[in-house]
């Protein structure tokens, strides 16, 4: 068994809408059914116990040592504690070849988990030992290095519940909510809104309890200190017992409280120097340490937290108690888990030194052992929820102290006796603000009630009815898809939308372009998703990028298919046929919004079949209105698009809406029927995302298919009385369509320009100058300037071949070069001639072309 080309499909894909990892494996023939390798299954569970059934579907089908790979996979993570529950293994074109899809949560976890399961297999095969639980304590690890952590996955998970589209943007807890111009960011409970100057004041703790003073709030007296002998002075000065704490810390890193001697003090100086150069001495407020949570001006969550501490039993020592406390599975060494692991540290040893104590002591029956002074989780303490016991007037204390600082999420720390009474009535106060507080003692206390509070976070950001999302149409098909993508783009900026568009050209936000080459994939698309200027987005979604990695988003609110063609890309990828295509263009159709809608061919019967895994509306188009399809569609009140004489009509039901050919000037009054095509798709496309009909018909009308709107596609040029046209089409439906729009224009003589990508199967390249030697008198062969595995000479012998018994065609020669082809053409022109140029390196050919055609304009 041997694995090769192993992919993270990161959004939705050929097979899952669930992230996942993708490989291929293939297998011998003795492997190719895992049942006649002796003992195989047995030696297997062995090593691995815990691995699911290897035969879910039944004992009678012949399953291979890939759907092994499938299982091993899928239950090492489920071990693992992954939620993961999708996979599959594909039978390929070729023999002994399998594509094994497994699900993944985070990408590093399942590609480790693909990994391990291989490494189990060639164990099971060769008879050597494999340590499934190493296996899985490593992925559980990884896990929870990689994975978002509790308090950054419940805003998260409360986004995702509000369908808030979500990416991280780091390793860390950096994400982003939301697409485009509506987006926002927020670092675990710390939002973008949040100015530095709040937070800067939240760190310096003397200003904070200064201006919290101020502003009326209770607060300990004290001050920030110079050395140990200034610090036992302002201790005397406010009055034992006090409090040592590092100015600018957190997470309770340093402080130490109750100090009541000289002794204590200069032991805690040291400790908190240790975790900052300036340090605090404030006096001890007696009680309970809790966390009151303020999110946007309101109190949502409160907590009583407790110090680390173990309960004796009699009979086992204070390490020992430690390390069953531990064994909580809800405790781990990071904030990854909902509780953290309490540590017997220096700190440790002498809090329980001062009770004349040790590790290895064993205190009684019920004796409560106090390990550290200071309550914080992420140092091993513990919360009980009291967020139904908060006094009205602490709520208000603690909205007013988040307030006077500046933060929209606010952990304020309150020392009291209890939350039933007002602060000033028992002697309570504010020690501190904290921004981005931690939230696992309001998500999952030790005792009490949970509190989802991502939910107010996400309200904080995104108001009611806001879902972060903006427009987005994705297109796709085996021609016309760029132009269509390009004419709806179009159409959005003339509704006032800063809109982006993503090609085969470039990424294109708001009529500027930020990247170019062919940008047709989910990389592009996230880019374009994350600009800040994006109010809608059209992205072209090509066979490559969905193969490799998926969509690059969740879902869309349109997508346009404009057809599924003959010879594009077959024989790679394990894509053969026109059906395995149109099964990869629907992606994006099986990921539209339910709200939304696909626009469909319904002249093409392997798009019109689309419609029944679209979750939304269907729009259909074609030139015929009597197709059945879009009879049948339009008797039922839905949507349609189609031709009627001279005009493009919309209807629904008995509603209409025509615009007449030829204001629609790419359509050359209805002659070009592709373009046609392209019009009606992307008049689909503006009529689902709601445009008004006088912007769709003046956007129409001031659509140009020049080399700027649309580069390489079907523009035309005047060259000395002559007539050039420059396309990108480069499979035999684009040249049928495009043979088809040069007959309907006047020519003396016809010429094409053409070469042939060497990723095209054999029949396909030939296929193409057989259509053209019907159809043009000069042929003029170019190798393109990349091969794409093709020996030197191979495509243009191939084209050659096509081209043996041509009916019309007379002239025929081959040149090496583009641009030398191209000069070839235009020297043989004479007024009143076509010329059509089939070009490859499509921005260089347009400025070549060009070129030309200005010199000979002011020659003229």
């Amino acid at each position: 068994m041997q694995l090769s080309r192993t992919r993270a499909l990161r959004g939705p894909n050929l097979w899952t809408r669930s992230t996942a990892i993708e490989t291929i494996v293939r297998c011998e023939d003795s492997e190719q059914r895992y049942s006649t390798i002796p003992g195989f299954e047995e030696k297997l569970r062995a090593r691995f116990p815990n691995i699911a059934p290897l035969q879910p579907h039944g004992a009678d089908q012949a399953l291979s040592l890939a759907h092994v790979l499938e299982v091993a996979a899928l239950s090492l993570q489920a071990q693992a504690g992954c939620p993961v529950t999708f996979s599959r293994t594909h039978v390929t074109t070729e023999p002994g070849t399998y594509q094994v899809v497994v699900e993944y949560t985070e990408e590093a976890v399942g590609k480790l988990a693909m990994e391990k399961a291989e490494a189990l297999i060639q164990a099971t095969l060769s008879d050597s030992p494999f340590d499934a639980d190493a296996a899985i304590a490593a992925l559980r690890e990884l896990d929870e290095d990689e994975r978002i952590g509790p308090s950054t996955g419940a805003i998260v998970d409360a986004a995702v519940a509000r369908g808030i589209p979500f990416r991280r943007l780091t390793t860390g807890s950096l994400v982003q909510l939301g697409w485009g111009s509506k987006a926002r960011r927020f670092q675990a409970a710390e939002i973008d809104s949040t100015s530095a100057v709040a937070e800067s004041i939240a760190q310096d703790k003397d200003l904070t309890k200064r201006l919290l003073h101020a502003a009326g709030v209770p607060v300990p007296m004290g001050r920030p200190v110079a050395d140990v002998d200034e610090a036992w002075e302002v201790a005397l000065e406010v009055g034992l017992p006090v409090v040592v704490k590092p100015q600018d810390g957190n997470q309770g890193k340093g402080v130490v409280v109750n100090i009541t001697t000289r002794e204590g003090l200069d032991a805690a100086y040291k400790t908190a120097s240790e975790f900052g150069d300036e340090i605090m001495v404030e006096r001890f407020l007696p009680g309970h340490d809790f966390r009151l949570l303020v999110v946007g001006g309101q109190l949502v969550a409160a907590a009583r937290r407790e110090p680390p501490q173990v309960l004796g039993d009699g009979q086992h020592t204070i390490r020992e108690l430690v390390n069953l406390v531990n064994q909580d599975p809800r405790r781990g060494t990071g904030h990854g888990t909902a509780l953290t692991k309490i540590r017997l540290d220096d700190i440790a040893i002498s809090r329980i030194a001062s009770e004349g104590m040790t590790p290895d002591s064993v205190p009684g029956q019920g004796q409560r052992v106090v390990l550290r002074n200071n309550a914080n989780l992420s140092t091993g303490g513990s919360a009980t929820d009291v967020t139904d016991d908060v006094h009205p007037e602490i709520a208000a204390r603690a909205i007013e102290a988040a307030q006077t600082i500046g933060l929209h999420i606010c952990g304020v720390d309150v020392v009291c006796e209890t939350m039933l009474k007002p602060l000033e009535e028992q002697s309570g106060g504010i020690v501190e603000v904290n921004a981005a507080p931690g939230l696992r003692m309001h998500l999952a206390p030790s005792f009490g009630k949970p509190r989802h509070v991502g939910v107010p976070m996400v309200d904080e950001m995104f108001t009611a009815g806001n879902d972060g999302r903006i427009p987005l149409v994705a297109v796709t098909g085996t021609n016309g898809k760029t132009t269509t993508t390009r004419v709806i783009a179009h159409l959005f900026t003339s509704h006032g939308w800063r809109t982006a568009m993503t090609n085969t050209d470039g990424v294109y936000v708001n009529g500027r372009q930020i990247d170019s080459g062919d940008c047709s994939g989910p990389r592009s698309a996230r880019n374009a998703l994350a600009h800040p200027e994006t109010d809608a987005a059209v992205l072209e979604c090509a066979r490559g990028g969905i193969l490799r990695e998926g969509l690059g988003f969740d879902r869309c609110q349109v997508a346009v298919v404009t057809n599924v063609g003959e010879g594009d890309h077959l024989g790679l990828n394990f894509i053969t046929t026109k059906e395995d295509v149109g099964v990869l263009k629907r992606v994006i159709v099986q990921n539209v919004a339910p709200s939304g809608y696909a626009v469909l061919n319904a002249a093409d019967p392997l798009v019109a079949a689309m419609a029944h895994v679209c979750p939304g509306k269907v729009i259909f188009f074609a030139a015929d209105r009597h197709h059945p399809v879009m009879a049948t569609h339009r008797a039922q009140g839905s949507r349609v698009v189609y031709v009627d004489g001279d005009s493009i009509v919309a209807a629904e039901g008995s509603w209409r809406e025509s615009i007449a050919l030829r204001e629609i000037p790419i359509t050359r009054n209805g002659a070009i029927t592709f373009q046609v095509e392209n019009v009606m798709a992307s008049i689909g496309a503006a009529w689902a995302s709601g445009l008004p009909w006088q912007t769709i018909r003046r956007g129409l009308a001031g659509f140009v298919n020049d080399s700027d709107n649309a580069p390489g596609r079907f523009n035309v040029m005047d060259y000395r009385g002559a007539t050039i046209i420059a396309d990108y089409g480069h499979n035999p439906d684009a040249i049928r369509a495009l043979i088809q729009a040069v007959e309907a224009m006047p020519a003396n003589k016809r010429s094409v320009v053409i070469s042939g990508a060497g990723d095209r199967r054999d029949e396909d390249i030939r296929v193409q100058t057989e259509m053209l030697g019907e159809a043009f008198d000069d042929v003029i062969l170019y190798q393109d300037a990349a091969q794409r595995g093709r020996a030197d000479g191979e495509v243009i012998a191939l084209l050659r071949q096509g081209l043996q018994g041509a009916s019309r065609t007379s002239y025929v020669t081959d040149i090496h070069g583009e641009f030398i082809a191209i000069d070839h053409a235009l020297e043989r022109l004479q007024p009143g001639d076509l010329c059509l140029v089939l070009v490859d390196q499509v921005e260089e050919a347009l400025e070549h072309l060009q070129r030309h055609v200005a010199q000979a304009a002011a020659q003229a």
